[in-house]
């Protein structure tokens, strides 16, 4: 008797990321041993999701060596990491418009006020957690999540809005994790699944 290829594992649901989630400021802002929200700085709500990516640039040792194959997995390297997340927020307060700009400061006169500068400073980055819900159990209580830690985030597409006609303002926003000088090794993103329990 032959087998049927096309049926979908029993487990599915238990393994499906669903809804938007949402994207937390912050190194500490989520706890990924309990699946706590910790902080609730989050940066806004948004349209049309988020979009996360982790990029790796690759090197091949053998490309210039006469007779060496292409891509010979022996001599290729990593030579670093593009991650990044991105979305379109709805909402938007001073804080969030200074992420978006990379370098700028809230006015110390005039707390509605951003300006950018021509400087970067340490305090321009900053850590990025995504939390979305995963599996069929997902309540409040030891609920199933996926996370993304975005570490150094840094708004690297610059500020853009949007408005139209009787619909909502539309700020988008992509941020690039960064590498630490003093943590040289670290790939600037973390992934975390946990499914969740009805316990």
């Amino acid at each position: 008797m032959g087998k049927k290829f096309t049926k979908i594992p029993t487990d599915t649901f238990s393994k499906i990321q669903m809804n938007a989630g949402i994207l937390l400021k912050g190194s500490n802002a989520f706890d990924p041993e309990t699946g706590e929200i910790i902080s609730d700085l989050i940066i806004g709500a948004t349209n049309g999701g988020i979009n996360a990516t982790c990029v790796p640039s690759f090197v091949d040792f053998g490309e210039n060596i006469d007779n060496c194959p292409k891509n010979t997995k022996e001599l290729m390297q990593i030579s670093g990491w593009d991650c990044k997340i991105s979305g379109t927020f709805v909402t938007v307060n001073v804080s969030s418009v200074k992420m978006m700009l990379a370098a700028a400061d809230i006015d110390s006169y005039n707390a509605n006020k951003v300006t950018p500068r021509n400087v970067l400073e340490a305090s321009d980055f900053s850590d990025i957690w995504y939390v979305g819900d995963y599996s069929q159990n997902n309540s409040q209580q030891n609920g199933g999540f996926v996370a993304i830690h975005l570490l150094n985030a840094l708004s690297s597409g610059g500020f853009s809005f949007q408005s139209a006609d009787n619909e909502k303002g539309l700020f988008t926003a992509e941020f690039t994790g960064h590498v630490s000088i003093a943590a040289q090794d670290v790939v600037p993103m973390e992934f975390y699944v946990k499914v969740g329990s009805d316990e």
